[in-house]
């Protein structure tokens, strides 16, 4: 796919690029966004929702059994994410 961030054709200047216009987007989207915590709220009940559907898909749990669940999920994930972010970075200095 000619073009994305996957590429490996893709010269390093055009991704520099490319993030940094998408950084100014999103400075510009938050400039003109009174309250940051309505305008993402949707998004963060939809995770929760993937979570307890996860912990829970026939619906059978008590809720505080599937909100524990879900929290432990959501724990989980966001290690994941943190694992991620450390090995990009220690790849970038290698």
């Amino acid at each position: 796919m000619a073009g994305s961030a996957a590429d490996p054709m893709l010269a390093d200047g055009a991704r520099v690029d490319r993030t940094l216009i998408a950084r100014i987007a999103a400075a510009e989207r938050w400039a003109r966004t009174p309250d940051r915590a309505a305008a993402t709220e949707p998004a963060r009940r939809g995770l929760r929702a993937r979570f307890e559907r996860e912990a829970d898909p026939e619906g059978v749990l008590e809720v505080a059994e599937r909100n524990r669940r879900a929290d432990a999920l959501f724990t989980a994930h966001m290690l994941r994410l943190a694992r991620a972010s450390a090995t990009a970075r220690r790849n970038r200095l290698i």
